[in-house]
C-alpha cells in the first residue's frame, strides 16, 4: 500500500492473499482512482502475515 506524507491511503497495490514465493510490485504513479499523483514523497508499507515494515520513497516526474 502507497501512503503519502499525510499518512493517507493513495494506491493499495495487492490486496490478495500470496503463495509463498517471491513477488515484485511497481507503482505506476496512479492513485485508486487512476489519477496521477504530484511529484513528492511517499510511503510504503510491505506486509506478510505479522511481518510489516514500512519504507520512504521520493516519486519525480
Amino acid at each position: 500500500t502507497i501512503y503519502n506524507a499525510l499518512g493517507q491511503e493513495v494506491r493499495n497495490l495487492v490486496s490478495d492473499t500470496q503463495n509463498a514465493g517471491r513477488y515484485q510490485v511497481q507503482w505506476d504513479g496512479r492513485d485508486n482512482t487512476g489519477g496521477k499523483v504530484a511529484s513528492g514523497i511517499y510511503f510504503y508499507r510491505l506486509r506478510a502475515g505479522d511481518f510489516v515494515q514500512f519504507h520512504k520513497m521520493v516519486l519525480l516526474k
